[in-house]
C-alpha cells in the first residue's frame, strides 16, 4: 500500500527478509533557532528543515532480494546502498526508499535527507517560547514517525542499536536515550556524540534539544545492598516553567515506582539513566521513550490544582516508568498487542499507587473505577467497539486505536486476570516473561504461557472470552427473602446485551472472578458487614450463603471492582443507595454506585433530572475530590446533551445555583472549594452569577480562601467571553499579564468562544482553512469554538463540517486531522437531521476505515443523546 501506510503483511515479509544490526544517525540542528537551514533567498528565514544522515547496517536472508526503508522528508539528497549510489528521483517515492539487489548477509545503506521540523507534535516538533524567544525541540515517534527524522525500518520487531550524533546551537542541552555525553565544539555549533543504545524499537528512540532547565537526582537500588547500583534521574522543563517545577514531589513518586517495580518485576532497570522531560505542545499525556520519557508540560502546574491532578500526574509518571520493562525491554511484535503494552502500564501504575509503601494515593483504584472504567464502558458501547486484541491490518488502524478499549478496558481486564490467577502468581509470571524475552519481541501468548506456568490456570478459554470478543456483560442480583428478612436464595444473573449497531461480533457470556459486598446502615453510615468472593460463569450463578443469613440493606455486586461489567442493583438496594449514596464509609463502593448511576443515565434507564437529584443529594458528602470533579463534569454533560430541551435550562439553573452554594460553603482554601469554583464558572448564567465572575476577575469580589490565580482567571474570562460579557479588549488585557504559551492558548480559546458570527467565522477559518496553527493552539480554538450555549450560532457549521472533511483528512497530518474530525463534529446539534446528514456523507464520501470510524463514533454520541433526551422527557410526565 503506497503513501505513509504500512500493512501488517508488508511488515511480516520485511521482518522475514531482514534483521537490523544498528543505526548511526547524524542530525544537524544548528539552524533550529532560526527555523531550519538558511533559506536560499538569504532573508534570514529558515527553510523549516534540518540535515539528516542515516547509516544503517542490516542482514538480508536472500541474495538479490528487494525491500524498502521508510522516510518522510521534503528532499532526499543521497542514497548509497553497499557502496553504490542510487538516484533519489527514482528510488524515493511514497515515503519509501526502494532497496533492490540486496546482498545475502550484511548490507549497508546511507541516506542523506532534508527532514522537516513540525508544529503538529509528530516527528521533530519545534516550539518557540514567547517568554524567552528560544526554540525548544522534542521528538514524538509513536506510531510511525521516527521516519520523519531519519531513514529506518519503521516497525517494532526490527530492533537495533542507535547511535545519535547531534549538532545543536551553542548553549543548548541535548538529551537522548543514552546518557548525555560531554559536548565538543563543532564548525556550526556544539556536537553531542551519544553512545549506542541497547537493542530497542525505532518508536522509542528520542531526541530533546534546547536551552531546557534541568534538575538532577538519583535512585539507589536498595535491594543491591551497600554500594549497589545508582540510576541517575533528570527532570527538564523550559526555564519559563522552572519556578513551578516541584522536582522533589516528582522525584519522590519516581523513586517509589523504581522501588515497587524492581521488587515486583525482579529485573534490574534496563537502561543507564532515567530522564523525564516536560515538553510543550505534546499531544498525549507522555511517551515511554527508553530512558528519556517526554511528558506534556501542563503537568508542571503553574496554578493551584486539586489533589486529583497530582494523582493523575503520578499515574502518568508511573505508567511510563512501567513501560521501561513492559514495552521497551520486551516489545510487542506488531501493533495488535498495543493494548497489552498500555494496559499493563496502566494497571501496574495504579497498583503501585495503591500498594507501594508511603504512597499518597492508597485509594487509587477508586480513581480507576471512577475514570478509566467509565471511559472503557463508553468506548465499548460505540459502533466501533472491538475486541481488546484488535485486528490491526495497517498503520491507519492503529492510529485510531489509542482508545478506551486499548487503555481502560484492557487494564480493567488485566485487573480481572490478576483476581483470576492471584496477584503473587501474576507477578511471578511477569518475572518469568521478562527474563525469557529480554530485548526481544513477543505476542500475547508468550505472556499467557508464563502466567499459566505460575498460576496453574488454563488461560486459553479465558483469553478467547475476554480478549477476542467485544462488548460488556451486565450483572444483576436475584435475591429472595423470607418474612423474617433472611435470604432464601441468591443468584447472580449475567447478561450479554446485543452489540451496538454496526459493531462486529456476537454477545458473549464471560467467566468473572468477583466479590459480593453486603452493606448495612449503622448510625447513618453504610458499612460493609460481609464479603463473598466467587467465580461467576454462565447465565446464572448461585451465591453460597450460610442458612439464616439476613438480607443486608445493600447488596453490591463486583465489590472491590475486580471485574469488568455493568452492575445493577436490586430494588431494595437501589432505594437505600438513592437515599444514602454519600454515606458509604469507603470511597470505592461509593465510586461504583456513582458509576452505575452515570451508566444508567447514559443508557436512558435513569432520567437526567433524576441523576441531577441524585448528585445534588450526595455530592456534598463525597470526600474523594476526584469523584467530586467527575460528578461535576458528568452532570454538566448530562444537562447539556441528555436533558429534554424544554427542561434543560431549568436543570442548568439548578446546577449553577447548587455549584455557587457549594463554593460559598466549602472549606476556605480546600480542593473542594477550587473544584466548585471551576464548576460554577462553567455553569454561571444569570446576570448576578456573571457579575460575580466578573467581580472575582476584577478583584472587586472575594470568597474567603479562594485564590483567583492565573489558570482560574482564564476560566472565569472564557465563560464571560462565551456569554458576551467580555470581548477582544478584555482578552488582550489578560494576555498582556500572561505572555506565555499557556496564556496564548487560553486567549485563543476565549476569542473562539465569543458568541458572534464573526468570532465563529474567524475561529473556523483558522482551524479549517488556514492550516497554520500549531497543534496545541488548534486544540484550544476548537475547544473555545464549541460552546454548549451557542447551538443556533453553530448550526450553519454542520454542513461546512462535512464539506471540509475529506480535504482535512487527506491534507493534514493524522494528529491534526483527528483533532478536527472529532472536535468539530456537530455533536451539539442533537437531532435526527444531524444523523441523516452524517449518514448521507458516509454513503457518498465512502471514507476509509479510520475516518469512517471517527465519524461513526461521533454520530453514535448524537444517537445516544437523542435516546437519553427522550427518556428525560418521559420522566417529566410521571
Amino acid at each position: 500500500m503506497p503513501g505513509t501506510n504500512l500493512t501488517r503483511e508488508e511488515a511480516r515479509e520485511r521482518a522475514r527478509l531482514i534483521g537490523v544490526d544498528g543505526y548511526e544517525i547524524e542530525l544537524d540542528l544548528s539552524g533550529a533557532q532560526a527555523g531550519g537551514e538558511p533559506s536560499p533567498g538569504g532573508d534570514g528565514e529558515g527553510t523549516g528543515t534540518f540535515r539528516s544522515v542515516t547509516t544503517v547496517r542490516f542482514d538480508c536472508a536472500e541474495a538479490g532480494a528487494a525491500t524498502f526503508v521508510d522516510l518522510v522528508a521534503p528532499r532526499v539528497r543521497e542514497i548509497t546502498l553497499n557502496g553504490e549510489s542510487r538516484d533519489p528521483a527514482t528510488a524515493f517515492a511514497d515515503s519509501r526508499i526502494a532497496l533492490d539487489g540486496l546482498a545475502a548477509g550484511r548490507n549497508e545503506l546511507r541516506v542523506v535527507a532534508d527532514c522537516a521540523y513540525t508544529n503538529t507534535g509528530e516527528g521533530l516538533h519545534r516550539f518557540v517560547d514567547p517568554v524567552d524567544g528560544q526554540a525548544y525541540l522534542y521528538t514524538q515517534f509513536e506510531v510511525p514517525d521516527a521516519r520523519r527524522v531519519f531513514a529506518n525500518f519503521e516497525q517494532p520487531d526490527l530492533k537495533a542499536t542507535f547511535r545519535f550524533t547531534v549538532t545543536a546551537p551553542d548553549g543548548w542541552k541535548v538529551i537522548s536515550n543514552s546518557p548525555t555525553p560531554e559536548p565538543a565544539k563543532g564548525e556550526h555549533g556544539t556536537v553531542w556524540r551519544f553512545a549506542p543504545t541497547p537493542r530497542i524499537s525505532t518508536y522509542i528512540t528520542a531526541l530533546i534539544a534546547g536551552p531546557y532547565h534541568a534538575v538532577h537526582s538519583s535512585w539507589q537500588d536498595k535491594g543491591a545492598g551497600e554500594g549497589g547500583r545508582t540510576v541517575p534521574l533528570g527532570l527538564y522543563c523550559r526555564p519559563s516553567l522552572a519556578e513551578h517545577l516541584d522536582a522533589d514531589a516528582i522525584f519522590e513518586v519516581t523513586r517509589q515506582g523504581f522501588d515497587w517495580f524492581q521488587e515486583k518485576f525482579d529485573y534490574p532497570y534496563p537502561f543507564e539513566k532515567y530522564d523525564q522531560l516536560f515538553v510543550p505542545e505534546f499531544n498525549a499525556g507522555a511517551m515511554e521513550n527508553a530512558g528519556a520519557v517526554t511528558i506534556r508540560d501542563q503537568y508542571v502546574f503553574r496554578s493551584k490544582v486539586t489533589d486529583a491532578a497530582y494523582e493523575g500526574r503520578a499515574e502518568t509518571i508511573l505508567h511510563e516508568l512501567a513501560h521501561m520493562w513492559f514495552g521497551d525491554l520486551v516489545t510487542m511484535e506488531w501493533w495488535n498487542d498495543l493494548w497489552l503494552n498500555e494496559s499493563f502500564a496502566t494497571y501496574t501504575s495504579i497498583a503501585c499507587q495503591a500498594h507501594a509503601p508511603g504512597s499518597r494515593w492508597p485509594d487509587a483504584f477508586t480513581t480507576f473505577a471512577n475514570q478509566m472504567k467509565t471511559w472503557a464502558y463508553r468506548q465499548d458501547q460505540l459502533p466501533s467497539t472491538h475486541p481488546i486484541m484488535a485486528e490491526i491490518r495497517d498503520l491507519d488502524d492503529v492510529l485510531v486505536n489509542f482508545d478506551g478499549i486499548t487503555y481502560a478496558k484492557g487494564a480493567s481486564v488485566l485487573k480481572q486476570l490478576v483476581a483470576y490467577v492471584g496477584m503473587d502468581e501474576f507477578f511471578q509470571g511477569v518475572r518469568t516473561y521478562f527474563k525469557r524475552h529480554e530485548w526481544g519481541n513477543t505476542r500475547l501468548e508468550d505472556l499467557l504461557r508464563a502466567l499459566e506456568e505460575t498460576s496453574g490456570r488454563d488461560l486459553r478459554s479465558w483469553s478467547t472470552a475476554w480478549l477476542e470478543t467485544a462488548g460488556i456483560n451486565v450483572l444483576r442480583p436475584e435475591v429472595s427473602t423470607a418474612d423474617d428478612g433472611t435470604i432464601t436464595s441468591f443468584a447472580i444473573r449475567q447478561e450479554a446485551p446485543a452489540l451496538p449497531a454496526g459493531a462486529t461480533g456476537s454477545p458473549t457470556l464471560r467467566p468473572h472472578r468477583l466479590a459480593v459486598g453486603f452493606y448495612d446502615l449503622k448510625d447513618g453510615r453504610l458499612e460493609r458487614t460481609d464479603r463473598i468472593e466467587l467465580d461467576v460463569d454462565g447465565e446464572r450463578t448461585e451465591v453460597p450463603l450460610p442458612a439464616g443469613t439476613k438480607r443486608p440493606d445493600v447488596v453490591l455486586l463486583n465489590d472491590g471492582d475486580l471485574t469488568y461489567a455493568k452492575v445493577r442493583l436490586d430494588a431494595e438496594s437501589l432505594a437505600t443507595v438513592t437515599g444514602h449514596l454519600g454515606d458509604f464509609t469507603d470511597s470505592l463502593p461509593r465510586a461504583l454506585c456513582w458509576a452505575s448511576a452515570w451508566d444508567m443515565t447514559r443508557d436512558g434507564e435513569l432520567a437526567t433530572r433524576d441523576y441531577l437529584d441524585l448528585v445534588l443529594s450526595g455530592v456534598g458528602k463525597e470526600s474523594d475530590i476526584g469523584v467530586v470533579q467527575s460528578l461535576q463534569r458528568q452532570v454538566k454533560l448530562a444537562l447539556d446533551l441528555y436533558a429534554a430541551p424544554a427542561w434543560r435550562e431549568t436543570g442548568l439553573a439548578r446546577w449553577a445555583e447548587a455549584a455557587l452554594d457549594h463554593l460559598r460553603t466549602a472549606r476556605p482554601g480546600s480542593d473542594h472549594q477550587l473544584a466548585w469554583a471551576r464548576a460554577f464558572a462553567a455553569a454561571a448564567r444569570t446576570d448576578a452569577q456573571l457579575d460575580l465572575l466578573a467581580g472575582l476577575l476584577a478583584g472587586t469580589e472575594t470568597i474567603e480562601g479562594l485564590d483567583v490565580d492565573t489558570e482560574l482567571r482564564w476560566a472565569l474570562l472564557e465563560r464571560l467571553a462565551a456569554t458576551g460579557r467580555a470581548g477582544e479588549q478584555e482578552i488582550d488585557a489578560e494576555l498582556a499579564t500572561d505572555r506565555t504559551s499557556a496564556g496564548e492558548r487560553h486567549a485563543a480559546a476565549a476569542r473562539a468562544a465569543r458568541p458572534t458570527p464573526q468570532a465563529k467565522a474567524e475561529a473556523w477559518a483558522s482551524v479549517v482553512t488556514a492550516e497554520k496553527l500549531p497543534n496545541a493552539v488548534q486544540e484550544a480554538v476548537i475547544g473555545g469554538f464549541v460552546q454548549t450555549g451557542q447551538r443556533e450560532l453553530l448550526e450553519p457549521y454542520t454542513r461546512r463540517y462535512f464539506d471540509a472533511l475529506g480535504a482535512v483528512w487527506e491534507e493534514r497530518s493524522r494528529e491534526m486531522a483527528q483533532q478536527i474530525v472529532v472536535g468539530l463534529y456537530p455533536r451539539l446539534q442533537v437531532s435526527q437531521e444531524t444523523l441523516d446528514v452524517t449518514d448521507a456523507w458516509l454513503a457518498e464520501a465512502e471514507p476509509g476505515p479510520a475516518l469512517r470510524r471517527l465519524v461513526t463514533e461521533a454520530r453514535a454520541g448524537v444517537e445516544r443523546a437523542l435516546r437519553a433526551q427522550a427518556a428525560d422527557e418521559a420522566a417529566a410526565a410521571r
